[in-house]
C-alpha cells in the first residue's frame, strides 16, 4: 500500500482492529504509548513514540503506512494549545 493511496477506508480497519485488539488484550499498562495499526495485515506496534515504531518497522524491513494513537485516547496528537 504506497503512502498516497490511504483511504478512509483504511482508517476505518484500522480503528476496527485497535477497537478489538483493545477488547482482548489489557492495554491499560500501555496508556500515554502510541500504538500503530497496520490496516493491512491487522499488524499492531507499539513505542514511545511514532518516531519510535517507524524505527522498529525499519529494523525489520517493514515498510508499510500506519494509523497512529495514543493508548488510552482515540488520537495520536491533537494540534492547537488550551485556551
Amino acid at each position: 500500500m504506497a503512502r498516497d493511496t490511504w483511504t478512509e477506508t483504511d482508517t476505518q480497519r484500522a480503528k476496527q482492529y485497535w477497537a478489538e485488539y483493545q477488547h482482548q488484550h489489557e492495554v491499560s499498562r500501555r496508556r500515554g504509548q502510541t500504538a500503530g495499526i497496520d490496516p493491512a495485515s491487522s499488524r499492531i506496534w507499539f513505542g514511545a513514540s511514532a518516531q519510535e515504531i517507524v524505527a522498529q518497522m525499519e529494523a525489520e524491513g517493514v515498510t508499510t503506512p500506519l494509523y497512529f494513537v495514543r493508548v488510552g485516547v482515540d488520537y495520536y496528537l491533537r494540534k492547537g494549545g488550551r485556551r
